[in-house]
């Protein structure tokens, strides 16, 4: 079949074809009913089917021969340390894990937070928390104790599982004391708390609720898994929220099994034995989807890098990675290879690596910029595909679907829509728009199996957020368009169209056409107040390394350039050279914040910002131009 006759089937019938891809996966129970409403009237996979997914990414492999197999390696530059995990030896690992939160009062449907950095222990942690059918929610290790009290207080955990440090490039993170000032300022308290002790920094425990992994586990008993319904949680997963709360997003069981073996065929083209590295962590959705679940559920070899794109030592750390364990899908956000070409634009640090083995590049996290296309393109020689998906979703809403038929590539798009995604744009009037007119990015419901089936004890929040904007719809909070041949264009957050003497731009457009200059290797552009036009775009641009250059002249040269590749009515007359960008861990520029902070309006800082001093020099660069 092709493309269109598979999006197709799963569109017209998708209790068919749902149906269909239920049989990629074990159940202890297979489902009888696909597809159904619950009692407070939303959709729901599977509802009678019970499994575990911790028996699916470790138990089921062995039974397939695949015992002896790499089901993990632990690559971390910041330690110097390199392990392997076949997966018998993370499934016996696990088990015991998970006999470990037995012994502390862990049930199926227990909450346990896990506030790690990127070792070995958060992915057994995760899996032997599914094994019991607890809940996990990881919380981005490092994360400020006001925001991990949030977390502790909304998931209401048993237990929180933790480590003594997270290691930066140049620094240790004492994280044992951000965990105890959370836990006080939190009005839920856990009965325990498991710290792995790590070797750069170890941390004193508290009696009577801390435990030492290593202590609790030469004791533990290992632990079968616990059958459980498709539609009970796997895990929450916290996003920011407008009203400043996080929301948490909830991913089930059956549903997020099949999606996740299922696009590991269609959307990367993966098989089992293929060795797959997804450079997240595990604090953000590409961690939980395709650091851990998809590829153990697949039967490959995934990998844990505790390292950066650069700095960790320099900017062939990606490369290196590839090349020393024949890396076959290398996944990342599109930042990374920005900063990986910012700071070596000839990729002459490529040159030193074996990467005959690694076949295609996948970028998401924010848009994929025709600059950094056209860069990776030139330098690797290998198919780049942008794909584009959302917490809330879990997997790809978008997609080149090489797994079916790997379609041409256009720069700026995120392909077609993903089998099951009935995507479409509607305009103001919540009309279905033109082609090449832009939009809100909206799925049709009911939403294919992986997505949020809600959000965490907030069922009204979940559906005024999603579902009352267009009534039938989930929206995405993306604006987009599709062009004549159906290809996706995903412009960035509705919130970064600004609107100029009445002319509604898309900010991701004018990037595109900064990003473009020679020297320029990362830009932001937003809205600024304007008295006359309401708002007018600024531009903040990162230069090359190395290169030198007139700023008013380089000014000039992107005004030139917007004008002529957008027009006058854009109005972009101002660009800015800055050292660097406030962006979040997951490399997302804070363009809001910004925003805020040029207009000067008060603003408060990001739970996920990963450097708050560069608001501080943000606020000093604008002042001294008489902006904010």
């Amino acid at each position: 079949m092709s493309y269109r006759d598979t999006y197709q089937h799963s569109i017209s019938n998708p209790v068919s074809f749902w149906q269909e891809k239920s049989e990629l996966i074990h159940w202890f129970k297979k489902p009888e009913t696909i597809l159904s409403k619950n009692k407070e009237g939303l959709d729901c996979w599977y509802p009678d089917g019970e499994l575990n997914t911790s028996y699916l990414a470790l138990d089921y492999q062995l039974e397939q021969g695949r015992g002896k197999q790499t089901a993990l390696i632990y690559d971390s530059p910041v330690t110097n340390t390199v392990q392997k995990y076949t997966y018998a030896e993370l499934r016996d690992k696990v088990a015991v894990f998970a006999g470990a939160l037995e012994s502390l009062g862990v049930d199926k449907g227990d909450r346990v937070v896990l506030y790690m950095p990127m070792i070995p222990e958060a992915v057994i942690a995760m899996l032997a928390c599914a094994r019991l059918g607890a809940i996990h929610s990881v919380v981005f290790g490092g994360f400020a104790a006001s925001e991990l009290a949030v977390r502790i207080d909304d998931a209401t955990p048993k237990v929180i599982v933790s480590a003594s440090c997270g290691i930066e490039v140049s620094k240790i993170i004492a994280y044992k004391p951000l965990l105890d000032q959370a836990i006080d300022l939190a009005s839920h308290k856990p009965n325990s708390c498991v710290i792995v002790q790590r070797p750069e920094l170890e941390c004193s425990l508290i009696e009577h609720r801390d435990h030492d992994w290593s202590i609790l586990n030469a004791t533990a008993k290992a632990k079968e898994p616990v059958p459980v319904l498709a539609t009970d949680p796997l895990y929450i997963l916290y996003t920011s929220g407008t009203t400043g709360k996080p929301k948490g997003v909830v991913r089930d069981n059956g549903g997020h099994a099949v999606a996740m073996r299922y696009s590991m065929e269609w959307v990367y083209g993966v098989k089992p034995g293929d060795v797959y590295w997804a450079a997240s962590d595990v604090g953000w959705v590409v961690g939980h989807s395709y650091i851990v679940y998809a590829p153990l559920l697949t039967g490959c070899t995934t990998i844990l890098y505790e390292g950066k794109p650069v700095n960790t030592p320099d900017a062939g750390a990606f490369w290196r990675v590839c090349a020393d364990y024949g890396v076959k899908i290398l996944f990342s956000a599109p930042t990374a290879f920005r900063a990986i070409r910012k700071e070596d634009p000839e990729a002459k640090l490529m040159q030193h690596y074996d990467l005959s083995k690694l076949e295609r590049l996948y970028l998401a996290g924010e848009r994929l910029d025709p600059p950094t296309y056209e860069w990776l393109k030139e330098k690797t020689r290998l198919p780049i595909l942008d794909h584009w998906w959302q917490t809330e979703t879990g997997w790809a809403i978008a997609c080149n679907p090489v797994g079916e038929e790997l379609m041409p590539v256009k720069p700026g798009s995120a392909t077609m829509p993903t089998v099951g995604f009935d995507v479409q744009i509607l305009n103001d009037r919540g009309e279905p728009a033109e082609p090449n007119e832009q939009g809100s990015v909206v799925v049709k419901l009911p939403m294919p199996p992986g997505c949020l089936p809600t959000v965490w004890n907030d069922t009204p929040r979940f559906k005024n957020a999603y579902l009352n904007i267009f009534d039938g719809y989930y929206l995405s909070g993306d604006g987009g368009y599709f062009d004549e041949e159906g290809y996706l264009f995903i412009m960035g957050r509705t919130d970064d169209v600004i609107n100029v003497a009445g002319h509604r731009l898309s900010t991701g457009e004018m990037e595109e056409v900064v990003g473009s200059h020679e020297a320029v290797a990362e830009c932001a552009v937003f809205g600024v107040a304007d008295q006359l036009k309401g708002q007018v775009p600024l531009g903040l641009v990162l230069l090359k390394d190395g290169v030198i250059v007139d700023e008013e002249e380089l000014e000039k040269d992107l005004i030139k350039l917007v004008r002529e590749k957008i027009g006058p009515l854009a109005c972009f007359q101002r660009a800015i050279v800055v050292e660097r960008l406030p962006k979040t861990r997951s490399g997302k520029i804070l363009r809001k914040t910004i925003r805020q902070i040029a207009d000067g309006e008060e603003y408060s800082v990001p739970s996920t910002i990963d450097d708050p001093s560069i608001l501080t020099d943000l606020e000093d660069r604008f002042s001294n131009l008489g902006m904010a």
